[in-house]
């Protein structure tokens, strides 16, 4: 009897000692949620996890697997979710739990900040279902492919095309990206090349190219991206080249404008750049139709923004970009042009002709005299 006495006594004994340990325990768990939780709260508020917080975390978690792994009551249909930049982890989480695709915007908080990612989510539009359960959720915002479109940016075109195109397809405000490529808001090394006298504009340096953005890219970043492009696919070595040639990087760009705007013939694009810088050195007006075109500015009647030139307009257009009546190279790119046509700059065609005329089937008949030219014009 007396044996069964203290065998009753140490199970009463452990079992008040196994409550205390839970109940510290729980006390742990709750103090590290609530600190988690009020952390996640703080706009860019960054806690790294200790092995005893992930270890709390984790117990607690697995607590909620249930709840984790158990799918809302939805039919499976697609629902599309924007993460902003800059969101934290309880924006993100608030939305989806409106949105009907998680169920518990707190826990799913918790569970974003167990594996790190409440501070690493990448912004845009991710395509998500009605009835994934949190653990999928969580990565498909982890893996998943962002909602994305390609658009193509061709070679040639002026800050105002590219405008026009791009609020035709639905991506920017036209006004707004104009706004912005007028603004000096943007800040590489490659724009500080630009002299003082030129226009507040990122007209040349938007570069054409095949790109896969967002659906709900902003004009600002969309901008930002094409410059970081112009950035890498204009290197280093290319810049020095320019130097080495007597250019600064800005008069190279500007004088590839003008190639891309009267290339059509691919080989033909280091002969027309030698038959500018010709002209440059030896100190003759480059009589380029490409900057008439770009100092008319917009023609109403033809809705071209390179609108067919008369022999009056060669002269009468009064624009700084005219280079028919101004010496030397206009104020800046007349168009975003192509790597050929930059390459083709940098890497001249080793010539003495002076002028050119285009023969009607792309190609251009070239001339060292300016005989020869009256000659090349009569014939074509």
């Amino acid at each position: 009897m007396k044996g069964t006495k203290h065998a009753g006594g140490r199970i009463l004994l452990f079992l008040a000692a196994l409550a205390v340990i839970l109940g510290v325990a729980a006390g742990i768990v709750y103090f590290f949620v609530q600190q988690i939780r009020a952390s996640a709260l703080q706009p860019g508020t960054q806690v790294d996890l200790s092995s005893l917080e992930r270890t709390v975390l984790g117990i607690y978690l697995n607590l909620r697997r249930d709840d984790i792994e158990t799918p809302p009551p939805g039919d499976g249909a697609s629902v599309a979710v924007s993460v902003l930049p800059g969101e934290n982890a309880a924006t993100i989480a608030a939305r989806l739990e409106r949105l009907g695709i998680i169920g518990d915007a707190e826990l799913f908080r918790l569970l974003l900040r167990y594996w790190g990612l409440d501070q690493n989510l990448e912004a845009g539009d991710y395509s998500l279902r009605d009835n994934m359960p949190m653990s999928e959720v969580v990565l498909q915002l982890r893996h998943g492919r962002l909602l994305a479109r390609t658009v193509t940016i061709r070679e040639g075109l002026r800050a105002e095309e590219m405008a026009h195109y791009l609020a035709s397809e639905g991506w920017v405000d036209q006004e707004q990206f104009i706004g912005l490529v007028r603004d000096d808001a943007f800040h590489y090394d490659f724009l500080r090349d630009r002299p003082a006298s030129a226009p507040a504009t990122l007209e040349g340096f938007l570069f054409p190219d095949t790109y896969e953005f967002s659906v709900s890219i902003s004009a600002t970043l969309l901008i930002d991206t094409m410059l970081k492009n112009f950035d890498r696919r204009v290197t280093i070595e290319m810049r020095q080249q320019a130097l080495d040639n007597g250019l600064t990087l800005f008069e190279a760009l500007t004088i590839a404008s003008i190639v891309e705007r009267e290339a059509v013939v691919a080989e033909e694009r280091p002969v027309i750049a030698s038959v500018y810088l010709n002209r440059l050195r030896r100190g003759i007006y480059l009589e380029a139709d490409p900057t008439v075109q770009y100092g008319k500015g917009y023609d109403v009647a033809s809705g071209r923004w390179w609108p067919q030139l008369t022999a009056g307009d060669l002269r009468t257009v009064d624009s700084p970009f005219n280079t028919y009546i101004h010496p030397g190279l206009p104020p800046g790119p007349i168009c975003s042009p192509g790597l050929a046509s930059i390459q083709a700059v940098l890497q001249p065609a080793q010539t003495d002709y002076l002028f050119f005329v285009a023969k009607g089937d792309g190609s251009h008949a070239f001339a060292e005299t300016f005989e020869e030219h009256l000659e090349n014009q009569a014939r074509y």
